[in-house]
């Protein structure tokens, strides 16, 4: 099923579908933000329960996340993968969490950007450093094709979900205020960008600056790209560290098939592999001091550093 992402709607979806499949069928439930072991409590066959995460726009993104909650079965997940194989996507499989592993390492991306943006760094500096390491979309552009109203809606219900364990809530205020000013993204033909009659890219909305003015003295571009790429990357490895990603060949597969991270790096793992850990503690610390706790290295990549191991050395042989 593929209804709207609430959980009360998924879980009479499920119950009236189940009423009428037999025994040994697979639900597969269809969301981008939603934990499943929480939406498999509606299913009186757990086991059966999977998620299937289909990036948008559909018809054009490859990559597909099967998501195993806590109670799906082996059989869940091996047809899965073969459903998947058959409609010709690309399948990646990661353990449940919220946001799962794709999500979870692009809204850090879009965060920072926004968050530049409402601290005074040029809109225009944020988005060419990000094309400038090689991120098909700057986070601004990126977000207008996904839409504001969307962004705003999630981050409401994960708000109301998460508590004060929200983390970004500071950030918020910037997709509120777009949405409140009617520009919704490409879709509304007004976002952080203009667009023409045929929804065409015609440039930054001076409305953005006017709301969140430039700062006299902006910031180097290594230190705007670095505060883009490790966002992205130290989530990844968060993601790693916590077991909600199973295998780095895949999350570095799923990174640059699911959000674009600057292809030519190989993925999140494989470019913190070309740092060097030790490197990237160091950027690390350095982010940390100057923009907060959320640069902070795991405690996983210090312990690379330490020892002088990288990702491909010392992970992908576990993920054999």
């Amino acid at each position: 099923e593929a209804v709207f992402e609430d959980p009360k709607v998924k879980a009479e979806v499920t119950a009236r579908a189940e009423a009428v499949l037999g025994e040994d069928a697979i639900f597969a439930t269809n969301t981008s933000t939603l934990p499943i072991t929480d939406l498999a409590q509606a299913s009186g066959r757990p086991a059966n329960f999977i998620g299937i995460h289909f990036f948008s726009p559909v018809d054009k993104m490859a990559l597909v996340e099967i998501i195993k909650g806590r109670d799906t079965g082996d059989a869940a997940v091996a047809k899965a993968l073969d459903f998947v194989r058959q409609i010709r996507k690309t399948p990646i499989v990661v353990n449940d969490a919220r946001f799962f592993y794709a999500n979870r390492c692009i809204i850090p991306y879009l965060n920072e950007g926004m968050r530049m943006v409402r601290d005074g760094v040029a809109p225009a500096l944020v988005e060419n450093a990000a094309k400038l390491m090689g991120m098909p979309l700057g986070p601004l552009q990126l977000v207008d094709e996904t839409s504001l109203d969307l962004g705003a809606k999630i981050a409401k219900a994960t708000r109301a979900a998460m508590g004060d364990a929200y983390p970004d809530g500071d950030v918020d205020e910037v997709i509120f205020w777009m949405v409140e000013q009617d520009r919704l993204g490409r879709k509304s033909n007004a976002g952080f960008y203009t667009y023409d009659d045929k929804g065409e890219r015609q440039g930054l909305w001076d409305g953005l600056t006017a709301q969140y003015p430039q700062a006299a003295e902006q910031p180097d571009l290594t230190d705007v790209q670095h505060r883009l790429m490790f966002a992205q990357a130290l989530e990844a490895v968060r993601a790693l560290e916590e077991g909600v990603l199973i295998d780095i060949r895949e999350g570095d597969v799923g990174a640059i098939m699911g959000w674009g991270f600057a292809p030519w790096s190989g993925g999140p793992f494989s470019w913190l592999d070309m740092l060097g850990a030790p490197f990237a503690v160091s950027v690390c610390d350095r982010l940390e001091a100057a923009h907060g706790p959320r640069f902070k290295a795991p405690q996983m990549l210090r312990d690379m550093a330490e020892a002088g191991h990288r990702f491909y050395h010392s992970k992908a042989s576990k993920a054999a």
